[in-house]
């Protein structure tokens, strides 16, 4: 559901740079701003990731590099992935528009189905990119914050989530994704590893094997379903 208070968004060029690694820098340039992204192209591909970090901005990630381990990985199972630096990464909102736009852009290039992926901050982020977004399938919260999380009641009916925790954070406790399952509709799931810290370091494999199985079953499944 989003904010009349929100601009309105208008993508008005696109930038790709000369790809590095397994991505392309890629720049959004909107009616509220340059955002810069990170573009994991798979051809012909019809459905995507995008993957966000908390307030430390940056191309920030938890559990030892998860995001580009697993925008690698993922790439060989026919799916695209976005990682979106925020502009301002305490700013929910301005996070939230990052996001969107990054969406805007996937659509532009054949992109008809999302999963969202957020740690701390970007656990509200991705919650509310994809409750105002018929196209989100998934959405996954690492040691999500609870502020801003309140629009997960408003996910489609298809649209599922997982909810990863350590119960030795530091920072937000583990209360704040107990908080948001508990409003959350099936498909849901949540899963408390215990000992871990914020960053979700400790469990990083763990971690891995979860969110990559969890995306595999409720996107891939989800494709098969509609080319029956």
């Amino acid at each position: 559901m989003r904010n009349d208070s929100e601009p309105s968004l208008v993508i008005g060029n696109v930038r790709v740079e000369p790809r590095q690694d397994s991505y392309y820098p890629t720049r959004l340039i909107t009616n509220d701003g340059t955002i810069d992204v990170r573009y994991y192209q798979v051809m012909d591909a019809q459905q995507a990731i995008i993957w966000v970090g908390g307030v430390g901005g940056d191309w920030d990630t938890p559990a030892n590099g998860l995001y580009p381990r697993l925008c690698q990985e993922l790439m060989h199972e026919g799916l695209a992935s976005l990682r979106v630096r925020y502009r301002h990464p305490t700013v929910l909102q301005d996070a939230i528009f990052d996001v969107r736009a990054g969406m805007a852009y996937l659509q532009s290039v054949g992109i008809e189905a999302f999963a969202l992926v957020g740690h701390s901050l970007g656990g509200a982020v991705a919650i509310q990119a994809a409750a105002a977004s018929s196209m989100a399938r998934t959405v996954v919260t690492l040691a999500t914050q609870s502020y801003g999380t309140e629009f997960v009641s408003d996910l489609s009916s298809d649209c599922s989530i997982l909810l990863v925790h350590g119960t030795a954070d530091e920072s937000l406790p583990a209360l704040c994704s107990q908080f948001v399952y508990q409003y959350a509709h099936e498909p849901k799931r949540l899963v408390l590893f215990e000992g871990a810290r914020h960053g979700l370091t400790e469990v990083a494999e763990e971690v891995s094997q979860l969110v990559s199985d969890w995306i595999r079953e409720h996107m891939l499944s989800h494709s098969l379903l509609h080319e029956r």
